[in-house]
């Protein structure tokens, strides 16, 4: 018995064909048999399982985890089988793999692109994504050049996407499983870190994959996703926040988007556009969070309706499609399907470049549209298709 299996049993969970799960991650990879292949090992089951996978598939495995923030020497999360550190349990199943395991503290890295961005955009009024952030910065453009610099042909990801290349060129398409889909969080990944990115779980879902981590002995099998923003575990955001950026508690006025003053707020990092609850005003009507002016120190409030958006100008854009380039397609008047949510589909849209900005109008209102969110395009012509995206940086209602 191996030392991971000592500590916590593998847990009964039905047994997936590990043959098809490995035939499914070579196809993925694309590379010959032997190539090396960093795999990014979170310390959760989907990346571990890819480390696996790959492992079995006969390629030169290294695993690489991100030492990305600290709370404490054991962070422990409910219902997790022998809760602890996920470094930990990355290290132990590289141990049981049999493959070469490095931890890399990028910290200070992780800060500066994330948290203190992510503190940033709530400061300025805007509703910040940092799981964009991360897989932008820290672990597609840092890790890539780790990669690069430990010799491998490609980097693979526990994410749930699919590459294929067609005429020469990688595109990102939806992962089989589409309500395990990630798509939206990579939007901005770049056409050059495509050719270097392979995601092994394309074809799985997410039983299939904790059945291969239970038929390979993995004592993470049965282990929770996490549901929270990785750095702030207990979903206490604001605390961090006030933390980080004490002048965000600044009190204001809560105003009317006819200009009525109907109360006051302790700070305006207390909101976001579309809250309804916890306004502790009351005019006889609902009323949601329409705008946040960090300026004046106003939440602006209104009626549903008002949170309809008929369109939304980008900023940060990335372009996976054959254009040229975004402002290319843009330019075309070219038409997209538009999601500006991870929990809503994509709506019908079309391109166009209004003072300079490339700017996404919608075929009919889309609602609870916030600057600082992610708005990933697709293809109406092949809808699984990823054409990239970018950051809401404004917004036009309807009404």
């Amino acid at each position: 018995m191996t030392l991971a299996e000592d500590i916590c049993p593998v847990p009964t969970i039905a047994r997936t064909d590990m043959d098809a799960a490995v035939e499914s991650a070579r196809a993925a990879v694309g590379l010959p048999v032997g190539s090396r292949v960093v795999a990014a090992m979170s310390g959760g089951v989907d990346s571990t399982v890819v480390a696996a996978l790959l492992h079995r598939a006969g390629y030169d495995v290294v695993g690489v985890t991100l030492q990305l923030y600290d709370h404490g020497a054991a962070l422990k999360k409910k219902g997790a089988c022998c809760a602890g550190q996920d470094i930990h349990d990355a290290r132990l199943a590289a141990e049981m793999l049999g493959i070469p395991h490095y931890v890399l503290d990028y910290e200070s890295r992780f800060r500066d692109a994330v948290i203190d961005q992510f503190a940033d955009a709530y400061l300025a009024g805007q509703t910040p994504v940092p799981c964009i952030r991360c897989n932008q910065t820290v672990k597609f453009r840092d890790l890539l050049d780790v990669a690069r610099d430990l010799g491998a042909e490609a980097m693979a990801t526990g994410h749930y996407v699919r590459r294929s290349v067609v005429d020469g060129r990688a595109q990102m398409r939806k992962a089989i499983d589409h309500s395990r889909d990630q798509s939206y969080f990579l939007f901005a990944t770049t056409a050059q870190q495509l050719d270097d990115l392979r995601f092994p779980l394309a074809d799985l879902e997410k039983p299939q994959v904790r059945g291969v981590a239970a038929e390979l002995g993995l004592r993470i099998a049965a282990k929770p996703d996490s549901q929270d923003i990785c750095f702030v575990p207990n979903g206490d955001y604001r605390t961090l926040i006030d933390k980080l950026r004490p002048q965000g508690r600044e009190a204001g006025e809560i105003v009317h988007m006819d200009g009525r003053v109907l109360g006051g707020h302790s700070g305006i990092t207390d909101y976001t556009i579309g809250q309804r609850r916890g306004l502790n005003v009351a005019v006889g009507e609902p009323l949601f969070v329409t705008r946040l002016d960090p300026v004046k120190r106003h939440v602006i409030v209104g009626p549903r309706e008002a949170l309809l958006t008929a369109s939304l100008t980008l900023d940060e854009t990335n372009w996976l499609g054959d254009e040229a380039s975004i402002e290319a397609a843009a330019e075309a008047g070219a038409p997209v399907l538009a999601r500006v949510r991870s929990t809503r589909p994509p709506s019908p849209a079309r391109l166009s470049v209004i003072d300079g900005t490339v700017t996404v109008t919608f075929a009919s209102g889309e609602e609870g549209v916030a600057p600082g969110q992610a708005c990933a395009l697709y293809d109406p012509a092949d809808p699984d298709r990823l054409l990239g995206g970018g950051f809401i940086k404004t917004t036009t209602a309807v009404v």
